[in-house]
């Protein structure tokens, strides 16, 4: 008999459509206090086809999905840097809402291809009509520039079914390191980066109230804000 798959996923979308919620609420609260580790946030459930291949894939029997199949949720964080993402690690650590089963720190063990990216698997609690039920999700946090090539990277798998010819795979692990290289360069002037976005959201704040800035009200406003902070 055919499982009931929208009963069956409906906690799954619950606990997606609430986790991007609380960590998007949680960048609203780090953008009123400075720099956000949190640039952007989304979430899937695995459509039913996938979960069905994955099952066949790695030999996972029906009755054991809910506790064999980690990513059926997931969210993903995107950071503007390295270091960003272990403070969103943090963060999530500290949590009460939610219990922390597994992390895979890909980033300091990067995959053989080259794929890198913070996982973490969690037990979220979603409230249903009559019961509580305890869901696993994925969370994965990377860089804009890990995303891209982990977006490419995917795209590429279903084309060739995992199965990359040895030029293709060489030249996709040569742009992972690229990447990383890019992340690292731009971690090394993470503060100066920092000064400029604080400047540009300075001058839309004269915008706002109908004043256009002078460059010396921008500087001055974002050395105030410094000294407040």
């Amino acid at each position: 008999m055919e499982r009931d798959w929208e009963n069956f996923l409906l906690p799954y979308e619950e606990a997606v459509k609430e986790l991007k919620l609380k960590f998007r609420t949680l960048r609203s609260q780090f953008e009123k206090e400075g720099h956000c580790p949190i640039e952007f946030v989304t979430g899937r459930v695995k459509p039913v086809a996938s979960i069905k291949e994955k099952m066949v894939r790695r030999q996972i029997r029906e009755e054991r999905l809910a506790d064999d199949m980690e990513d059926i949720a997931g969210i993903r964080i995107m950071c503007q840097f390295v270091e960003d993402i272990y403070t969103v690690v943090d963060i999530i650590r500290k949590r009460s809402d939610m219990q922390i089963i597994e992390e895979r720190d890909y980033i300091a063990n990067q995959k053989p291809s080259g794929y890198r990216s913070y996982h973490i698997v969690v037990c979220y609690p979603v409230q249903l009509l009559d019961e509580q039920t305890n869901i696993k999700v994925e969370i994965q946090i990377r860089t804009l520039a890990m995303n891209f090539w982990a977006t490419i990277e995917h795209s590429l798998g279903y084309k060739y079914r995992g199965m990359f010819p040895k030029e293709l795979k060489e030249r996709l692990a040569r742009s992972a390191e690229a990447a990383f290289l890019l992340d690292n360069e731009m971690s090394s002037i993470r503060e100066e980066i920092q000064e400029a976005q604080e400047l540009f959201n300075n001058k839309i704040k004269f915008i706002e109230k109908g004043q256009p800035p002078s460059q010396f009200e921008m500087i001055k406003e974002y050395h105030d804000e410094r000294k407040r902070s």
